[in-house]
């Protein structure tokens, strides 16, 4: 493999890590098994621009900082916390989704933030 190829690698171990995951999660959300993610991780698969693609649209990396290492890891600043509140909040039942809308409503309106 290319220099470059084991740099890609690295950067899929990072996203990963910033985002929290497990490699079976991260595998997960990409409808890989746990052993492939494992391969890329140890640098024994390929990673080939329709999985670099999908990265990128699955988890918000930026394209140009996943092939690259140049700029953001996330497009347009996005925060990988919220990103996975999203996800998380899009994979429940509408009923506990409702639920977990009031009960921030309630954490907003107890606990606002403090300045500074």
């Amino acid at each position: 493999m290319a220099k470059n190829e084991y740099d890609i690698n690295q950067r899929i171990v990072q996203i990963r890590k910033t985002l929290g995951f497990s490699q079976e999660k991260f595998a997960r959300g990409l409808k890989l098994s746990r052993s492939f993610q494992g391969g890329i991780e140890a640098k024994h698969r390929k990673v080939n621009e329709r999985l670099a693609a999908l990265i990128c649209l699955t988890y918000g990396v930026s394209e140009n900082w996943l092939k690259s290492g140049a700029g953001e890891m996330f497009e347009g600043g996005r925060d990988p916390r919220l990103e996975r509140i999203i996800r998380n909040f899009k994979s429940m039942d509408p009923l506990l989704q409702d639920y977990l809308i009031k009960y921030i409503d309630w954490l907003s309106d107890n606990f606002p933030a403090k300045p500074g």
